[in-house]
């Protein structure tokens, strides 16, 4: 059989192939191309590519995947016939005039001899790599652009064999400290919650689950993170991709806060004030401190968990209700006055003051409670001696009645004086504030002005409700501001 016909042979074997041949002679002239091999050029004809390979050279430029040109004399065809073998090549390959255009080819060349055993023509195959290693260069780029850390460990021997930038930088590793070194030297499993489990998973190169680990760190310390493992294949090979969440600031905010609340606990449970935090939702107590359970008398395990209502501290059921509703308005209160019943049945004069807060992402208001019985009763004991004195004030002088009408202006008891004047009374309102004057109660004005005593309980809640007052001794004070001594005492009967 002559060499045409067997190159006749090999050109109806590979016609159909998907990769591309292309056959040369030992002076490197073309002698032929399948469709698959133009196609992977660009090209619609042999004669495209060139008649030898030097003119191909000067058609395309080739460059190595590292962006090294590929030297002459360096082609794989070239080698092959340097030293009678060629591995695989991977190169880049760009159309002289139109560097826009590039194909990625795999390349490997082998002699075909004829029957005599002379070697003949070389083959020259191609494989188009040009997606997977566009897929790849897609992948790198967004490997190293993620922010989230990440390594990839080829399973084959647990090597490193890629890390990004967010690695880097949360370990303070450098790239060369990182690639080449084995899954045991850097342990990113170490302390790892399901240790056993992660280990085996890479094993089988199967997908591990996120888990708590610790990243041994150049020289001395560890960095907490969670880490997952997830299976894919790089350049060919089975890998293992592992990702990371930092959690060392999670750590720090979690003991700053944790820290926070310990301070807060302290102080809410040492505050003298008593205080009481409620759900903004159903006002259901959530946290009171020792002041308010001594205050109310109740133990701890009859106010948690309970409602305003169903710890009944109110006296006034209505005051409670009204302080509810404008709770849910606006939740901010200030000084609204009420009484509480302890629970041995004492009854406390209060200030209740409210603020908003947050607890857990749970809408609360926290109350402060202002124990002021001592100041009312002090405050009433006040009014009470100045009433014992002013029953009887002739023989006080008129600056000495004002000081005290002062000081009862200041009490909160005190009620607001009305702005009428003395002649705005009746005649028979003047009778009785005068004999109020000269300290006579109810009876002895009755038999004064002949009168029933409950006529004069009439008259004196009129004069009361004209001048503004509710007490004796504030009657008294209104009429000594006005000059009436109450010396001259009343005379005509009804």
């Amino acid at each position: 059989m002559d060499t045409h016909h067997d190159r006749m042979q090999v050109h109806q074997l590979v016609a159909g192939l998907k990769e591309g041949v292309i056959l040369l002679d030992r002076e490197l002239n073309f002698l032929w191309a399948n469709d698959a091999a133009l196609t992977m050029h660009g090209l619609g004809k042999k004669e495209d590519l060139g008649q030898t390979l030097a003119e191909y050279r000067r058609r395309f430029a080739l460059k190595y995947r590292n962006n090294h040109t590929v030297a002459d004399g360096e082609h794989p065809v070239d080698r092959l016939l340097k030293s009678n073998c060629s591995g695989d090549v991977t190169m880049e390959i760009r159309p002289a005039d139109d560097q826009d255009r590039y194909w990625i080819h795999t390349s490997r060349c082998f002699l075909v001899s004829d029957q005599k055993a002379n070697s003949d023509y070389v083959a020259w195959i191609i494989e188009d790599e040009t997606r997977r290693y566009e897929a790849e260069d897609r992948f790198e780029a967004a490997f190293n652009a993620n922010p989230a850390p990440a390594v990839i460990c080829r399973l084959s021997d647990v090597r490193y064999v890629r890390v990004n930038p967010g690695f880097l930088e949360i370990t303070g590793y450098s790239r060369s400290d990182v690639v080449g070194k084995t899954a045991y030297e850097i342990d990113v499993l170490a302390f790892a919650e399901k240790r056993e489990l992660a280990l085996e998973r890479l094993k089988q190169g199967r997908t591990i689950p996120q888990m708590e680990a610790i990243i041994p760190l150049p020289g001395k310390g560890a960095r907490p993170v969670i880490v997952a493992g997830e299976p894919i294949e790089v350049a060919g090979e089975p890998c293992m991709l592992f990702t990371f969440a930092d959690i060392e600031p999670l750590k720090k905010a979690q003991q700053v806060l944790k820290q926070s609340e310990e301070r807060f606990s302290k102080a809410f449970g040492l505050s003298p004030v008593p205080t009481v935090i409620v759900r903004a939702k159903n006002f259901e107590v959530i946290e009171a401190n020792t002041a308010f359970f001594q205050l109310t008398g109740s133990p701890e395990e009859h106010v948690m968990g309970r409602s305003q209502a169903d710890l009944d501290f109110w006296l006034d059921k209505d005051a409670r209700q009204d302080v509810e509703q404008a709770l849910r308005k606006g939740g901010k209160l200030r000084n609204v006055d009420f009484r509480l019943k302890s629970r041995d049945g004492a009854l406390v004069d209060c200030l209740l003051s409210s603020e908003e807060i947050k607890i857990d992402d749970i809408d609360c208001i926290m109350m402060v409670i202002q124990d002021i019985t001592d100041r009312k009763r002090s405050e009433e004991e006040l009014m009470s001696a100045i009433e014992a004195v002013m029953t009887d004030t002739s023989w006080f002088s008129r600056g000495i009645v004002e000081k005290l009408a002062s000081l009862r202006r200041t009490s909160n008891l005190s009620a607001v004086v009305k702005d009428t004047r003395l002649a705005d009374l009746t005649e028979r309102e003047q009778d009785i504030l005068s004999l109020i004057c000269q300290g006579m109660n109810d009876h002895q004005m009755s038999e004064r002005l002949k009168l029933s005593r409950h006529t004069v309980r009439n008259h004196v809640s009129s004069l009361y409700r004209k001048i503004g007052v509710n007490r004796r001794g504030a009657a008294i004070l209104w009429a000594k501001e006005r000059g009436v001594s109450g010396k001259a005492g009343p005379t005509k009967p009804n």
